[in-house]
């Protein structure tokens, strides 16, 4: 038992409640609740008043799961300070529930670890600010359904009617209307006194109270109720809150609950049931197959934008034009096109070019990349997207002002998603191996451990004054609005849902990104999670299907509730995520196909490459013929344009024939040798240089030919010399028109020699990846904890030691600033210096920010003083006109 839970050390605030605990459970509280520690509070009562705030609380209720929220709830509604057994009621209800009996403690040490709740089992306080937010308001109704206590209700009644009510209720008449209140109370909270009023009461006022009993507790009547109203309203059943309106006291409903907060209760987390089942072997290849497809689409998307890519928007951001062309060229639908430009993005391959002409294309980064094994080259890509806060399934959505999300753009940043994904990837890794979940109950598992807004705050309940029909009470609408994260089935991209569900909805569908996109990267495979994919986070071996079981099947079931839930993996370190990487990297390795050195050359000027190809021939042959088509095999056509692209590039036909023949497995075919003899023996016939532009030719009949086409009237040309046409156009369209005219003209430099244009010549300057946004504070480390532990611990000792004062002055109120004269001052420290005692100091440093101190003064000298500072665990000077006065500390 902690000492907050000790009776003898019963304490009286939370400062008091987080005094008494130890270092661990303080560096706990701290790692759960990051923001407490952001700037480091100076002492535990600023911890406390911090952990008190509004935003804090809010943010530490929407990290509790539903059970753990239920009991907080529940404590909203129960008496302050309320008793275990009370809570116990509250959740169990009067007939007890086995489960519930056994979640509870866990529960409720969960809040009282984060700091909600302090005090032992016989004074159990939720933080006011959580009482506040939690308790059932008209403004504010709780997702438990209840209303206001007799009390709360019945503060307006005149007291006349209070005590016609006690009449009518058959309870002696009281001197004030505080004592006929309490007693109404005590009548409701009576089960064989309550049973026995509600005998009598008539079958429709019994039907008016179960409609109103699950919430909303509200409802209207007119100026002359019904019978059946007038029943319930004369005996304090329904009480008045303002003209027209009633509602069903707090008591009441709970009788009527049989003593339950909650119509129903979740202490177990419901299980992520598995959909199919399938061989780890196959899992592993299919997740293999889809890696292998990833990698070559980034590097197919980035070869598409080796000369420069598209434009930049002047918001920033891919145009739809500009994604249109981009999933053509990949072959994949748009959103489609947007997870990849993003993913390439997010690992920093891609960027923009910074220029004044701004434009996207790949990094030098990309070119390392490449040069890695495929293993490392994947991992690379999967831990940038595990850890990306972009959302691509929301590109082509609309943002708070109506603006389209675009690839690449600004408003695509989504705090959630890292932890979405991990939590996801976290579940699957706790079914058995092979297992691919059911989407309905691993979305169902994750409301449960982050409810929607609406179960946390009651936020979805429908207004307690909706008008309604007179004379008739609130028909039977729960009080809270179920409400399902996301719409459509699982799948990538969205059905067309729009962000306008908020949080909640996100991350139903961020869920459903991650399956999806988890699918095409090659972390899952049919569904389910790849061994490599489970090291990639860091998860232990898989379960064998035949005798692991991480969720509850039955009743009969004797785990302990707190150890169902498969726990999430711990946020892995920088380092730790490295090596992570590296061993998903060595496990996807052996899986991915060896690249080949050959091609199969066909009579149809077609090359067949049977599987990847190794760097270099891809790249040559990249360069020397378009791809047709892609799949297990890769379809490579020769024609003119393409090995006119190879000779531009700076290849002769020697090298050509001499390159097809090392790597062909077949026979160079007379047509792809003659093709290439062909357009070699035409290639540089014709020169195009900067006059604007001008063509020479040795041959004067070829110009003739040119000058006499009507194709070449757009180009401006007219005869210098014999050999010699000038141009209005510039080289790079002089070289375009006269190759749709059929010609194969080489550009030139200005020193005559032929040009090599390379398609892989243009990088951006060095690029960082993009920062993920983050969600809060970041999680300290152990040592950042350390001494932030050691920092508020001196700081409370400076706070709450018992002092005296130097000199006859009396002692100071604890937390102000201790005064004493100069000569005071002097004095207590060269004592304390002699003596070796602890001084207690205020001190204003040079900003005027003031503090109080505990310090061992070393020396004093020169105006300074140097001292061991217990605050800030270190040897420090002070400047002694900036000490407001000493103290001792009390024996």
């Amino acid at each position: 038992m902690s000492t907050e839970e000790n009776p003898a050390a019963a304490p009286r605030s939370l400062a008091e409640a987080l005094r008494g605990r130890d270092d661990v459970s303080l560096a706990a509280l701290l790692r759960s609740r990051p923001d407490l520690i952001t700037p480091v509070p100076t002492d535990l009562t600023q911890l406390a008043t911090r952990a008190g705030t509004r935003a804090s609380v809010v943010r530490a209720l929407e990290r509790l799961d539903r059970f753990t929220l239920q009991t907080a709830q529940a404590l909203a509604i129960a008496s302050d300070p309320a008793t275990y057994t009370e809570l116990l009621g509250l959740m169990a209800g009067d007939d007890g529930d086995p489960a519930v009996s056994a979640a509870l403690p866990h529960a409720l040490g969960t809040l009282r670890a984060q700091a909600l709740v302090w005090g032992g089992d016989d004074r159990l306080r939720l933080v006011r600010t959580a009482r506040e937010l939690l308790a059932p308001s008209p403004q504010h109704p709780s997702p438990t359904g209840l209303g206001p206590t007799v009390r709360e209700a019945g503060a307006g009644i005149s007291p006349g009617r209070v005590q016609e009510i006690l009449a009518t209720a058959g309870l002696p008449s009281t001197h004030d209307s505080v004592s006929a209140l309490n007693a109404l109370a005590g009548l409701f909270d009576d089960p064989e006194r309550m049973s026995a009023l509600l005998d009598q009461a008539p079958s429709e006022s019994v039907e008016v109270l179960e409609r109103l009993v699950w919430g909303p507790p509200y409802g209207q009547v007119t100026a002359d109720p019904a019978p059946r109203l007038r029943w319930l309203l004369d005996r304090g059943l329904l009480l008045p809150t303002a003209p027209g309106t009633v509602v069903l006291p707090r008591e009441v409903a709970l009788r009527l609950r049989a003593g339950r907060a909650h119509r129903t209760t979740e202490p177990v987390p419901p299980p992520v049931e598995a959909a199919a089942a399938h061989r780890p072997q196959m899992v592993d290849a299919t997740a293999a197959g889809q890696a292998y497809t990833a990698l070559a689409t980034v590097e197919e998307l980035l070869k598409d934008w080796h000369e420069g890519g598209p434009a930049v928007l002047r918001a920033g951001g891919l145009s739809v034009r500009d994604l249109k062309r981009t999933a053509v060229a990949l072959d994949v639908p748009e959103p489609v096109a947007a997870f990849w430009v993003e993913l390439a993005y997010a690992a920093g391959l891609l960027a923009s070019d910074g220029e004044a002409d701004e434009r996207y294309a790949a990094t030098p980064a990309y070119d390392e990349w490449r040069e890695e094994p495929a293993g490392e080259r994947w991992a690379r890509l999967a831990t940038a997207w595990l850890a990306a806060t972009r959302t691509p399934g929301l590109v082509g959505e609309r943002d708070a002002k109506d603006r389209t999300l675009s690839a690449l753009g600004p408003g695509l940043d989504r705090s959630a998603a890292p932890e979405v994904r991990h939590r996801v990837l976290a579940l699957l890794a706790g079914l058995p191996e092979g297992a691919a979940p059911d989407a309905g109950s691993l979305l169902a598992r994750l409301r449960w451990e982050r409810p929607p807004r609406a179960d946390r705050t009651g936020g979805g309940a429908p207004s307690p004054y909706a008008r309604r029909t007179p004379a008739q009470p609130a028909e039977g609408t729960r009080g809270v609005a179920a409400r399902a994260g996301g719409s459509g089935a699982p799948g990538y991209p969205a059905d067309g849902a729009s962000g306008a569900g908020g949080e909640d909805d996100l991350r139903s569908r961020l869920a459903r990104w991650t399956l999806a996109e988890a699918e095409m990267l090659g972390v899952t495979g049919r569904g389910a999670l790849s061994s490599h994919g489970r090291a990639l986070i860091g998860a232990p071996p898989a379960p064998r299907r035949a005798d692991t079981r991480t969720e509850p099947r039955g009743p009969g079931d004797k785990l302990p509730v707190h150890h169902r839930q498969t726990p999430l993996p711990p946020a892995l370190s920088p380092a730790e995520q490295a090596t992570a990487a590296a061993a998903a990297a060595r496990l996807l390795d052996p899986l991915l196909p060896e690249p080949l050195d050959h091609v199969l050359l066909q009579a149809d000027l077609t090359a067949v490459a049977p599987g990847p190809l190794e760097r270099p021939l891809a790249d040559v042959l990249g360069v020397l013929a378009d791809v047709e088509s892609k799949g297990g095999a890769t379809v490579y056509r020769f024609t003119p344009a393409s090995v006119r692209r190879a000779l531009d590039a700076g290849q002769s036909a020697a090298d050509l024939h001499a390159f097809l023949a090392a790597h062909s497995r077949t026979p160079v075919p007379q047509p792809l040798a003659y093709l290439i003899d062909d357009v070699a023996r035409r290639h540089g016939h014709l020169r195009v240089g900067a006059a604007s532009s001008y063509v020479r030719c040795d041959d004067d009949a070829v110009l003739n030919e040119i000058l006499a086409d009507k194709r070449a009237a757009g180009l401006g040309l007219r005869r210098l010399a014999p050999t010699v046409l000038a141009a209005r156009t510039d080289p790079a369209a002089l070289l375009e028109g006269l190759r749709a005219m059929g010609f194969a003209p080489a550009a030139e430099s200005a020193e005559g020699d032929v040009l090599i244009a390379r398609a892989d010549a243009y990088r951006t300057p060095p690029r960082t990846p993009p920062e993920p946004v983050p969600d809060g504070p970041p999680v300290p480390d152990d040592t950042l904890l350390a001494a932030a532990i050691r920092a508020v611990r001196a700081g409370d000792l400076a706070f709450t030691a018992p002092r005296k004062p130097v000199g006859g002055e009396a002692g100071a109120t604890p937390g102000e600033l201790p005064r004493t004269t100069a000569a005071e001052t002097l004095a207590g420290l060269q004592a304390a210096v002699l003596t070796n005692d602890t001084l207690w100091i205020g001190y204003v440093n040079a900003e005027g920010g003031a503090s109080q101190r505990v310090i061992a003064p070393i020396r004093v000298e020169g105006g300074f003083v140097t001292a061991y500072d217990h605050t800030a665990d270190e040897v420090r000077t002070y400047p002694l006109h900036r000490i407001t006065g000493v103290a001792e500390l009390a024996e």
